[in-house]
Parts: C-alpha cells; structure tokens; sequence
C-alpha cells in the first residue's frame, strides 16, 4: 500500500460514494478510462478486486468497505490538517463548502457573493441538491455546512434559524383569485394543486396547515422543481404553494399572481446545519456567524450590505 497515491484513493472514495465510475469521473472531471485505469492499479496494488458488479450496479467488496474506511479516515485527518492550517492563517486563505436545497438557491448566491466580498482570498463551492440528496450528504459529512428550510430528524445536528422563509400561495395572474381578499382555506382547497415531490419542506408545511384545518388538497401534478412548478401555474395548470424566494425579490411576480389566503403566509425559516460535536473550520465559522448577523440585509433587493 506505500505505492498508492492519493488520487487512487479519492477516485475511488468518489465512485464507493457515488457508486458509479461515471458520476465519479465527472465529479472529479476526469475521463471515465481514467478512472477506471486508476481503480485497476489500486487493485492490483491491493491484491484483491474492491468492487463487483450485480446487474447494472456496483458494490463494494470486503476488502473494498475495509478501504473504503481507512481512505475516509486518511480524508479527515488531512481536513484537519487543512482547517489548522486555515486557523493559522485567519481569514486570508481558506475554502467553504456550502450545500443548500434547492430552493435556497434563489439566495445562497447573493449570500456568498456577500461574503466573499469581506473575504476575498476564501475559496466556495456550492452544492444545490433536492432535500433527500441533502439529507445524505449531511449524514456523510461531506460538506462545511448546509441550508435547510427544516432540521432533519434521525440526524443529529445542530441548527440556528437565520431567515424567515415565507411560503405564499400562487396562481395565474388572471385567475380568478386572484386579487381576491382573504380568501378561505377551503376555496382555496378547491383548486387543483401543482406541488414539489413528497419529502420536500415546502410541501410538508403546505400538507401540515391544511391537515390541521381539515382540508383536503387536490394535487393533480408533482414536479421536481420550482422553476417547472412556476412554469405550470403560469400555463393554467392549477395553483401552488412556494418559498416567496423563489420570486424575484423586487417584487415583479411576471405572470403569477401571489393569493391573499387565510394562515398565509405560512412562515418559516431558513436554518444553517451541520453534525453536532464537528468542528468548524474558521471559514465556516465566520460564515455561520455572518449568516446569523447579516443573512437579512444581504438577501435584500440591490446591493447586499456589508455587516457594521
């Protein structure tokens, strides 16, 4: 094992994580023949195959969950390593890695660009992915921190609310609600539903405010986006409930129309998350921090401010 190199082993952590050469290959931006040759020298080095394939799948091998342990362990000790070195530096070098729902994507941008503008020399990436796909990374740990619009639970983790995530219904501006007063509950649970797949925050507090009113939605189409749902109310398909963030924040609605409903809006919050007990790195520190104190002026419409 004193021939392996450290390639091998994020190539390979990528694909025992990805489970598949090909999203390994473009995660790491490498050709698919690339890592595949990478992954032959680190078993012939090993002496045993680490993956086998049943169907269309692949699985580790034993020999392949027992180095895929070891190589997690050789990854954290050299983020420490890195986050000591970040913490000798202050806040002149150093990297975020920031995941985020989907919805908090309409945000997260004028966040970051915020703060790189107090920190110029951080490096950021930013990982946008359904809540699901958010959930595992979270249990991995394979991010500084994330952006939920609700705490998991089965996880333990620590989280602070940082901004309030209004959900407003929406339909088309020329529906017949629209521009309506307080309108009921129940008109409204007449109209057929556009909505985000199960598991989705947005579509839990949606489903839990009605239930607690005894409503019935009518869901007559799920999608896996805010940008189609937007697109089908737009096109007369039915009506919605989403973040107010997902519409631009000077307040030019386009073609939809925001419903005046009673218990809308139904507000809750964003929340900055990360496994409780993990340490954070001075960069993800002074973010977190920078979220807690500044996360409002920084989402407002023009210029984000810079913290007093």
């Amino acid at each position: 094992m004193r021939h392996t190199t450290f390639r091998q082993l994020e190539v390979f952590e990528a694909i025992a994580r990805l489970g598949s050469f090909t999203r390994a290959a473009e995660e790491l931006f490498l050709t698919q023949p690339t890592v595949s040759m990478q992954i032959k020298k680190l078993s012939d080095i090993v002496g045993l195959p680490l993956f086998e394939q049943v169907g269309k799948k692949i699985f580790l091998t034993g020999v392949g969950r027992e180095l895929h342990k070891t190589s997690r362990d050789i990854f954290d000790h050299f983020k420490r390593f890195e986050m000591a070195v970040a913490d000798m530096k202050g806040l002149k070098q150093g990297s975020l890695r920031l995941a985020v729902v989907t919805t908090a994507h309409y945000f997260a941008p004028r966040l970051l660009g915020a703060f790189c503008h107090l920190y110029p020399g951080i490096e950021v990436s930013l990982e946008v992915s359904n809540r699901e796909r958010m959930l595992e990374r979270l249990a991995d740990n394979q991010d500084d921190l994330y952006i939920l619009g609700q705490p998991p639970e089965g996880i333990v983790v620590e989280s602070r609310p940082f901004l309030e995530n209004p959900l407003v219904a929406l339909a088309p501006l020329t529906h017949v609600l629209a521009g309506a007063r307080r309108i009921p509950l129940k008109r409204l649970a007449q109209e057929p539903f556009l909505l985000r797949e199960p598991g989705s925050g947005t579509r839990i507090a949606a489903e839990r405010l009605f239930a607690q009113h005894r409503v019935k939605m009518k869901v007559r189409m799920e999608l896996g986006s805010n940008e189609a749902i937007k697109q089908a109310v737009a096109a007369g398909l039915g009506i919605s409930v989403l973040s107010r963030h997902t519409l631009p924040p000077d307040g030019n609605t386009g073609p939809l129309a925001v419903l005046d409903v009673e218990y809308f809006p139904i507000i809750r919050q964003w929340y900055v998350v990360h496994p409780r007990g993990k340490q954070l790195s001075v960069v993800a520190r002074t973010f977190k921090d920078y979220l807690l104190s500044n996360a409002i002026e920084a989402v407002r419409p023009g210029p984000a401010s810079s913290p007093a």
